[in-house]
């Protein structure tokens, strides 16, 4: 009430007109930011609801998406529509759309929201809901951020598709150690062959929901064994002992050296590339007899975080690109028979002009022979028919 000259019979000052002026503000503004934190979370419920039902969808489910609090009801959507923040704060919040690095560079806890997936920084936390979170990767981050984050957590994002973009991961966050799937569909023990790409990894957790790979008893054991030169320290909060480095070789060591033994040797080299090519010589020729990684090379490989050539042949490749590799195989076949078959029919030419020239040959000769005899028996005409055709020239 500016126009407020006494209260309570006291004379209003200057002085209390600013203090109180103040003190309005800062409660506006910790209301504002009260209401802010409000929208932000029921941003993030809201996203994450939405891609938990994309995700049940996909997989062909009917179970229902418990929400985590008792106004769930502007999320309900019978038909399985994305959910969409409706009344007054769509309104208020439409223009304050902002990028992922703006948002991460200026906040502690990074959020972006487009329909069913969302992107999260929390600390060293990053953390990915639906497959459209996946094309955050492809931001340029900055270096800070990008150096500040250990753990990435994947959710609701078919392991399939976390694949294609673990070089990104292994390049954007060099301190990256921590991984954490949960509803990814995961459920075969040669898709954990995918994560030899990435540069290091200490700690692994693998939620058993949608992840039915946990069931197996003996899974722990082969992500020990093929990820062996990443020296994992943790599988599901629980801590890897020596025991279970030695009986994971014990358990899968001759699975490598089979895998190794069956593929060809180019191939073997592609895997590994030039600085593993001596290896996979001595591997080929027989010089290493012993496939578990007991030998001091296999050792010196763990501390270097190199991977062995038998274990490097255990490899996964997604359905998709599986389908679109032998595709490519195909066409490369075609053209490859087309080639040679090309190669073949003008070699087979050359060999008939061949025989035929060598059954030709000596009558060509006696010819040759007789039209030269003729040609310089008269001397005079020769040289002048010789001197015309040198003038000719000129």
């Amino acid at each position: 009430m500016l126009q407020l000259r006494q209260l309570d019979m006291k004379r209003i000052t200057e002085e209390e007109r600013r203090t109180a002026s103040v003190l309005a503000r800062k409660e506006e503004e910790r209301k504002r930011e009260s209401h802010k934190q409000a929208l932000l979370k029921e941003k993030k419920r809201i996203a994450i609801n939405n891609a938990a039902r994309q995700w049940d969808i996909q997989q062909n489910r009917v179970t229902s998406v418990v929400t985590s609090d008792q106004d769930s009801t502007s999320c309900e959507s019978p038909s399985h529509k994305p959910c969409h923040l409706n009344g007054t704060i769509a309104d208020e919040f439409a223009d304050e759309k902002r990028s992922l690095d703006t948002v991460l560079s200026n906040a502690v806890q990074g959020l972006s929201v487009i329909d069913s997936h969302l992107v999260e920084l929390e600390g060293d936390t990053l953390c990915l809901y639906g497959s459209g979170a996946l094309e955050s990767l492809d931001r340029a981050w900055s270096v800070q951020t990008s150096g500040s984050i250990s753990v990435i957590s994947f959710t609701f994002i078919n392991f399939d598709d976390i694949i294609q973009v673990l070089p990104k991961v292994r390049l954007k966050f060099p301190n990256f150690m921590h991984l954490k799937l949960k509803e990814t569909n995961l459920v075969t023990l040669h898709q954990f062959n995918a994560l030899a790409q990435l540069r290091r990894l200490d700690q692994l957790t693998v939620d058993p929901q949608g992840n039915s790979v946990v069931n197996f008893t003996l899974w722990k054991y082969y992500v020990l064994f093929r990820l062996s030169n990443f020296n994992i320290q943790k599988i599901n909060d629980t801590e890897v002992t020596r025991n279970d480095v030695v009986l994971s070789e014990r358990l899968f060591g001759i699975l490598a050296f089979v895998a190794s033994s069956e593929l060809p040797h180019y191939r073997l080299l592609t895997l590994l590339g030039d600085s593993r090519k001596k290896a996979v010589h001595n591997l080929i020729d027989g010089k290493s007899k012993k496939y578990p990684a007991t030998t001091e090379d296999s050792f010196d490989n763990k501390k270097l975080g190199v991977e062995t050539p038998s274990r490097a042949a255990l490899t996964y490749i997604p359905q998709d690109l599986l389908n679109d590799k032998l595709e490519e195989i195909k066409e490369k076949k075609a053209f490859c028979h087309s080639y040679v078959q090309g190669l073949v029919n003008e070699a087979a030419d050359i060999s008939m002009k061949n025989e035929s020239l060598q059954k030709l040959w000596p009558q060509m000769f006696i010819e040759l022979v007789r039209d030269a005899v003729i040609e310089v028996r008269d001397k005079n005409s020769y040289m002048k028919q010789c001197l015309q055709r040198i003038s000719e020239q000129k």
